[in-house]
């Protein structure tokens, strides 16, 4: 069986971070393990409290899995301290992990900030360089390149920017336009665009979680980055087609629509 590690917070209301991860693998039949950065209070109204794990226990988990069951693919997502940053980047450069998708969580669908303005400079300068892919969304990209998007040429010229400091794949996500929902992936000046349909719903709780986890359990199950990417962004409009209606805010999607 193959097996993926997702290194994030928890989300109490199962929509994002650690749940829909490990629901992610689940639908994919991938097993997942995980190490817990931060636990949160939120439902789909917002995020009310964030409490992070110390270094010293993000540091045991590692061992612990890294140890036993080794990651096949490695995905990070909410990572709010440059402690954290720090911690998490020793040990995937010590455990020699692989197939390593990093989600630059930053700010929460409601608007909650995620991660501190140190943090993100450690984010750049750490966790960069050792991911294979990222996969910022539009406000995001404009955090990590210093760059207004305002369409697709923006886009690209983000990502030629952040890719000064990383040789991974970038997928700048495009559902924060107005335009369109288009994905672009970026390498080595080489750019790969995937169509996305717009789906008329507010319950897209746990979307950018989803994706990253998504693509993470691909590459564990051995696609290419393109590949892993592409289905990825066919289990996301899938789950979030399949609209469960679930909660009175911003609901989450249906990451078992599938099985």
């Amino acid at each position: 069986m193959k097996t993926a590690l997702t290194v994030a917070g928890s989300d109490c209301s199962g929509g994002a971070g650690i749940q829909a991860d490990l629901k992610t693998f689940t639908a994919h039949k991938v097993y997942g393990m995980s190490v817990i950065t931060a636990i949160t209070a939120q439902n789909t109204y917002g995020v009310y409290g964030v409490e992070n794990v110390s270094p010293e226990f993000v540091e045991a988990q590692f061992k612990a899995v890294f140890s036993d069951i080794f990651p096949e693919a490695v995905k990070i997502g909410m990572v709010s301290s440059v402690d954290l940053v720090k911690i998490i980047s020793k040990a995937l450069l010590e455990n020699k992990a692989k197939n390593i998708v990093l989600d630059p969580v930053m700010v929460s669908t409601s608007g909650y900030k995620l991660i501190s303005d140190n943090a993100i400079n450690a984010l750049k300068e750490e966790l960069l360089s050792v991911a294979d892919i990222i996969t910022p969304n539009l406000p995001e990209a404009e955090v990590l390149s210093s760059i207004i998007i305002r369409d697709k040429s923006d886009m690209l010229k983000a990502a030629e920017v952040i890719a000064k400091h990383t040789t991974a794949y970038i997928l700048i996500k495009g559902g924060h336009s107005d335009s369109n929902c288009d994905d672009m992936l970026y390498h080595n000046g080489e750019v790969v665009w995937f169509k996305g349909k717009r789906i008329n719903t507010k319950n897209t709780h746990g979307t950018g979680c989803t994706l990253s986890s998504a693509i993470a359990a691909s590459l564990a199950l051995g696609k290419s980055m393109t590949q892993a990417v592409e289905a990825a962004k066919a289990y996301v409009s899938g789950a979030i087609a399949a609209n469960p209606g679930l909660g009175k805010g911003n609901g989450p999607i249906d990451h078992c629509f599938d099985l």
